[in-house]
């Protein structure tokens, strides 16, 4: 009786790939070299998908830890970008000054017509807020007069006696600090795409 010949096998190995015929049952790779370097690729790939899975976990355990307050941070922060991508693809200036705004640096803040502090219950409504130069928006305390009167070219008097006439209570459950610090987010990033392209 004639022994069957192994079929040749390609090496497992990416950098070497030459045919080889096997002399062991389940040989995948064409010699000891090749058996090393494969075994090194791999353990290289399980520390990364460790590293990532590690990652994942603290990413998991740290948003578990995170206050009302973290997430009210997290949610303004994604309002507040959201309103000066808003506006820059608007190609709007300064609400307050009228003045063209810098874009290029850390120039531009998200200015609240009615202050967070005084109206917490505004601090997401989107006319409430507005692209306003830094100067303007901290040096000047926010520059209220001109900035009423930007704001009343811009959304019209009616809406700007709403604003100023809306004394409710607004107090946001974590739940929905989440859902709007991912609405701003998706919000900004379809407003960057439009951008690029």
């Amino acid at each position: 009786m004639i022994a069957k010949q192994p079929k040749p096998k390609t090496c497992r190995n990416a950098e070497c790939s030459i045919k080889f015929v096997p002399q062991r049952l389940g040989q995948a790779v064409c010699s000891p070299a090749c058996a090393l370097a494969t075994k090194d690729v791999n353990q290289q790939k399980a520390r990364k998908s460790l590293a990532q899975v590690e990652r994942k976990e603290i990413k998991v355990r740290k948003e578990k830890l995170k206050s009302r307050s973290d997430h009210m941070k997290d949610a303004q922060q994604a309002f507040n970008e959201f309103i000066r991508w808003r506006d820059r693809s608007a190609g709007r200036a300064c609400i307050s000054s009228g003045r063209p705004l810098d874009w290029s640096g850390n120039q531009t803040d998200a200015g609240h017509y009615r202050s967070v502090g005084s109206a917490p219950h505004l601090r997401f409504d989107e006319r409430n807020c507005h692209a306003q130069s830094k100067q303007d928006n901290r040096f000047l305390s926010g520059n209220a007069v001109d900035y009423r009167i930007g704001l009343i070219a811009r959304i019209g008097l009616a809406a700007v006696e709403a604003l100023e006439a809306d004394q409710s209570v607004k107090k946001y459950t974590i739940d929905e600090l989440k859902a709007l610090t991912a609405h701003y987010r998706a919000l900004t990033r379809e407003l960057k795409k439009g951008e690029a392209a």
